[in-house]
């Protein structure tokens, strides 16, 4: 009786499925492009809505209905006037094409609303992804919901890229608190009050300059549900190991975003190796490119001594052997409708050890040596950092912008390092303190005519005091020395003014005309010292740096962008009148050199999927103070180098070509980028390798190339509800330096990436993240030396329920220049979390690294080289972790 019962259900389903009726058709424009995501609405003659659909990527639908009689079939889009068509379907299993040409239109259109949510909705330069539709509900932090979006790419470290471009910022309800350093958001704030996540395309930093500007930025805004919105909530995780010693995480946020107020508290302890800051440089100094009001963007400066904390390429969690502490407290007061204050500080301690030992052995010419490492290492670091922006709407058309910034980091830096059964200690002690001020004051004079004065001053010191217990440069020195030290006071001061005037003509055309100076201030002092115990034995001559080195930048620059119908033509030229004086040793040199950069570009729109942007630059860089100081520093216990002594400027042409197919909400999007860069002239080094030391000079030479390839692929396959991401890129880099006193000898690098990965979107009890990435490495000098390495992952989600679940993260790394027994290893992490009571009380059960695979050791090769380097790695630990929502 019962399969008698199913075949019946089969049957009928059967029946039914084919006596409906189709309504099928597309959607297209006047020019007749296809307009995909538009509304196709079949509606009943009395009025409620039967059926709809969205138009697929290609502009096509597919209607189904059941119902006989008088129908209005209704197309709309955005931006786009609404299409009724009378039909009317008398017959069963009738089949209507139907297609619809759209009439653009710049009126507001009144909205056939749909009692339904779209995961993704595109609007203008917006696209708008519902966060219920990706959630899984595995996540806890935004970073964990932003890797579910398609089209999204987020780094190991958390950097968040579209394509090839990085997202300029994270913003909370359109409020700013990190600019660049949104990882503090993403990998500390909650997930479960994200409504929307909102993608900004051609995003401008300045409000004025929207519309105006030629920008190709991209920037994150997540949207509140509306219960989190101008009431305090937040959450307290807090976690201890079970079968570990002394592991333990301890995580709070506490928010408030008021409609004039906004206040987001953060605080993370952890010695589980969790980053909770990310690259702290990108909040300290945020970087951009060529924009409006970014005058200053890239000054800085950058330290000579590091005692080589370096990691493998794992996850930052495998291999960050921590102590850390971090607070920051972050408000945004909008004291009128002018007057916006933005507050920042931040406080971040961290203690953190490292351990390898390593085998380099060395072949140039008839040098051939093998030397040994065995490194313990621990950085204590305590970073302070506070900021204050203030915005002033003077009218609704001029805008002054102040920034302050103040940073203070002091490092400690020891290690026992024995090399060659030697026992060497290194002390290092690193101090920066900068303090940087901005003003930009925007003038939007008229509707397509913006004027930017912007003025700026830096102030950075970074002091170090090395010392080595040891003294192993017998070879190079004299004297009967037992240790050595090495003091580096670096100071910068930068001081700049810079005009804009970007003119957006009536067909779209683009002026923009630059004019500043910027003047920049290096006094670099350095003392290196051999000594007997305490006692001074001498200050070796060439060893020794007391310069000051002054460089003033006079420029203008001139642009032009040209757009004729589906093409855009850019034209610029940068005009430079530097005035250097090098004062060394109270020797003055002046040199005044004036020199011209130009740039042309042309973009061609081919149609709304396919994209072509390319360029072409011949660019003129100065040289920086440690391109020319003139004695030499020790960098690390065996290592010595110095600049020319003099002054210079490098000529590289440089060419780009980028190519974009797809569009968002596309089932299909990939992008290839090429770059090709030549050298004129570049700095290499002419370096003296050793056993016990090597000394590195540069010295300038001709012709280096550089030729870079990416490629990306990004496809929906809907039937498996999976995204597919393909990612293949190769470099090819040859110069040439001098070893040991050789010949001029060529270098030629090559470097192949390939790797896909595939990622489930169901709503069910499984997904599923498998993926793959190989690396292959090439360098060629009188010898050729490669090698091939290749990382596996698959990571599992299994949603037994809404208060029950379970994630598996594995991995396999593989090295194939490693022997046997040390080219494979194998990692697992799995968490188990219990909800207890909804948004309130939530249990986890959290184990990282359960195999236990406590070293690991990678292969890589240089053109003097070849190393097998071991690490220690955060071992094998359990937690069980409380988070508590309020």
């Amino acid at each position: 009786m019962l399969k008698k019962y199913f075949l019946f259900v089969i049957c009928f389903s059967f029946c039914i499925s084919f006596s409906q009726n189709i309504i099928r058709g597309e959607v297209k424009d006047k020019n007749n492009q296809t307009i995909s995501s538009a509304n196709v609405i079949l509606k009943d003659n009395s009025g409620p809505i039967i059926t709809y659909v969205y138009t697929d990527e290609f502009g096509k639908y597919v209607l189904k209905t059941e119902k006989l009689g008088q129908f209005f079939l209704i197309a709309s889009s955005m931006g786009f006037e609404q299409k009724s068509i009378a039909l009317s379907i008398e017959n069963k299993n009738d089949i209507k094409i139907i297609d619809f040409a759209l009439t653009p239109t710049f009126t507001e259109l009144k909205e056939i609303i749909i009692d339904s949510k779209k995961p993704i909705t595109i609007k203008k330069d917006t696209i708008v992804f519902d966060a219920k539709s990706f959630l899984q509900g595995n996540e806890q932090v935004v970073e964990d919901l932003l890797k579910k979006i398609p089209g999204l790419n987020i780094g190991a470290d958390g950097t968040i890229k579209v394509g090839n471009q990085e997202v300029e910022k994270v913003m909370i309800d359109g409020d700013d608190f990190f600019e660049k350093g949104y990882k503090l958001v993403t990998k500390n704030m909650p997930v479960n009050p994200i409504d929307k996540v909102e993608l900004y395309h051609n995003y401008s930093n300045n409000k004025h300059l929207k519309g105006i500007e030629n920008s190709n930025k991209v920037a994150l805004n997540l949207i509140l549900k509306e219960d989190a919105k101008r009431v305090w909530f937040g959450n307290i995780q807090a976690g201890y190991g079970l079968v570990s010693e002394n592991r333990y995480e301890v995580k709070t946020n506490l928010m408030n975003f008021g409609k004039k107020n906004k206040y987001y508290l953060l605080s993370n302890l952890n010695n589980n190796g969790f980053d909770a800051t990310g690259d702290i440089n990108q909040l300290i100094r945020p970087y951009r490119f060529d924009e409006p009001g970014s005058l200053g963007d890239d000054q800085t400066i950058n330290t000579l001594l590091g005692l080589g904390f370096d990691t493998p390429n794992l996850k930052q969690k495998r291999v960050n052997l921590n102590n850390a502490e971090m607070i920051a407290l972050n408000s945004i007061f909008t004291l009128s409708d002018k007057v916006k204050l933005k507050t920042l500080g931040l406080l971040n301690t961290d203690e953190i050890d490292f351990f390898r030992n390593g085998v380099q052995q060395f072949s140039v010419a008839n040098t051939t040596f093998t030397n040994t490492e065995d490194f313990f290492g621990r950085k204590i670091q305590i970073s302070g950092f506070g900021k204050v922006d203030l915005t002033y709407d003077i009218s609704k058309t001029k805008t002054i912008e102040y920034t302050g910034k103040l940073n203070k980091t002091n490092e400690k830096n020891r290690s026992n390092l024995l090399f060659n059964n030697d026992l060497i200690k290194e002390r290092l002690n690193t101090n920066n303190q900068l303090l940087d001020q901005k003003v930009v004051f925007t003038n939007k004079f008229k509707d397509k005519k913006v004027f930017l004065l912007s003025g700026r001053y830096i102030n950075e010191k970074t002091p170090q005091n090395y010392s080595v217990n040891r003294f192993i440069f017998s070879n190079l020195f004299a004297e009967n020395a037992n240790n050595t030290k090495q003091f580096i006071e670096n100071k910068m001061q930068f001081a700049g003014v810079e005009a804009h005037l970007l003119d957006k003509k009536e067909n779209g055309d683009l002026l923009e005309i630059k004019i500043g100076n910027q003047l920049r201030i290096d006094d670099l002092v350095t003392r290196f010292q051999l000594l007997e115990n305490q006692s001074n034995l001498s200050f070796p001559n060439g060893y020794q740096n007391n310069l000051t080195y002054t460089t003033n930048d006079l420029y203008l620059s001139a642009k032009y962008r040209f757009n004729v119908k589906n093409f855009t033509l850019l034209t610029q030229s940068d005009f430079h009148q530097l005035f250097n004086q090098l004062e060394n040793v109270n020797v003055k040199t002046n040199q005044n050199p004036f020199f011209i950069v130009p740039k042309i570009g042309l973009d061609w729109k081919i149609n709304d999927k396919n994209k072509i942007l390319t360029s072409y630059t011949y660019n003129t860089t100065n040289a920086g103070v440690l391109d020319v100081y003139s004695g030499f520093v020790q960098t690390d216990f065996r290592s010595f180098s110095k600049g020319l002594e003099d002054f210079n400027q490098l000529n590289e042409s440089n060419a780009i070509l980028n190519y974009t197919y797809g569009s968002w909400g596309d089932k299909f999007f990939a992008s290839t980028f090429i770059l090709y860069s030549k050298n004129n002239d570049f700095f290499s080094t002419n370096n003296v390798v050793a056993q016990n030391f090597s000394q590195s000079e540069k010295i300038i030479i001709k012709d280096r190339e550089f030729l870079s390839i990416s490629n990306s692929i990004d496809r929906y396959f809907k039937p498996i509800k999976s995204n597919l991401k393909i990612n293949v890129g190769a470099t090819k880099t040859n110069f040439k330096n001098i070893v040991n006193n050789s010949n001029l000898r060529e270098v030629k690098n090559f470097n192949a990436g390939y790797g896909f990965e595939l990622r489930s979107g169901f709503r069910g009890f499984f997904n599923y993240h498998i993926g793959s990435k190989w690396n292959y490495n090439q360098v060629e000098t009188t010898i050729k030396n490669s090698f091939t390495d290749n990382m596996i992952f698959l990571d599992l989600s299994f949603m037994f329920s809404d208060k029950f679940n379970i994630q598996l993260q594995s991995e396999r790394y593989f090295f194939e220049n490693l022997d046997k027994d040390n080219n494979k290893y194998y990692f697992l992490d799995v968490e188990a979390r219990y909800v207890v009571k909804e948004n309130k009380l939530t249990f986890f059960l959290t184990g990282n690294n359960l195999f236990n695979t406590e070293t690991f050791r990678n292969y890589s090769i240089s053109d003097i080289n070849i190393s097998q380097t071991e690490y220690r790695l955060q071992p094998r630990y359990v937690l069980l972790k409380m988070e508590f929502r309020f």
